[in-house]
């Protein structure tokens, strides 16, 4: 089985569990690796990369513990990415370290709308230079918010607010608003725009594939229902 930082994250937050945390489909037989039903296990499709950019993954409470998360899929693809729980009032130290790490430039992925005045924004990765390392909040847009305003020891790096063009596939959970995009497109896009084709190209494929297998195992799903309509027109 590979391993990788959420699902430690995950098996973390299960040994700390006080009672069963129960997704919606709890009752299907899921590969504990991808999460998917085993049935629709992709796990043997895995095909990790080498890039030059670096991932961050701030996660909030049981966000790697639900199986529609894409943050996992970044780490599938990217060995080397760290994933931690949020914390308001107790960042984890080696998260804190994480960010301050000399040998990258890190940065939040945010839109610069919410940045305050005078904070750095980047439209567009770094090419050149140390490593860009990207700090993604994974959670709802709610809960992502939550995490910008509320993680002081953020404040000082800048923001990296990415414009995509093309409309979110996600359809896993409903979007907040118009335009917004799961983790994995995002992260995605940023490999792309810096230069990491490669790994942009494996993890936009996992990604689908993903997307995919995770509604075949929904047949309940509403885009099934309206693919049903569609056709029947």
């Amino acid at each position: 089985m590979t391993d990788n930082a959420v699902l430690r994250l995950r098996a973390e937050r299960l040994a700390h569990a006080t009672r069963p945390f129960l997704a919606r489909g709890n009752r299907t037989l899921r590969c504990q690796r991808c999460l998917l039903p085993q049935k629709l296990c992709l796990c043997a499709t895995l095909a990790p990369q080498n890039a030059r950019s670096r991932f961050l993954l701030v996660m909030f409470d049981t966000e790697p513990m639900k199986p529609s998360n894409t943050g996992r899929l970044i780490a599938d693809i990217l060995p080397d990415t760290q994933a931690y729980g949020w914390s308001r009032t107790e960042p984890d130290p080696a998260l804190l370290a994480a960010v301050q790490n000399p040998d990258v430039q890190p940065m939040v992925v945010f839109p610069q709308s919410y940045a305050d005045p005078g904070r750095p924004v980047l439209n567009t990765p770094p090419q050149s230079g140390k490593p860009p390392l990207f700090i993604m909040l994974d959670g709802t847009w709610t809960e992502a918010r939550k995490m910008f305003r509320k993680s002081p020891w953020l404040d000082a790096l800048p923001v990296m607010s990415l414009t995509l063009t093309t409309a979110s596939n996600y359809t896993l959970r409903e979007a907040h608003g118009a335009g917004q995009h799961c983790t994995a497109e995002v992260a995605a896009e940023l490999l792309a725009q810096a230069g990491d084709h490669a790994a942009a190209q494996a993890l936009g494929q996992h990604f689908s594939l993903f997307r995919q297998r995770y509604l075949a195992g929904k047949p309940h799903h509403p885009i099934h229902l309206t693919t049903q309509t569609v056709e029947s027109v």
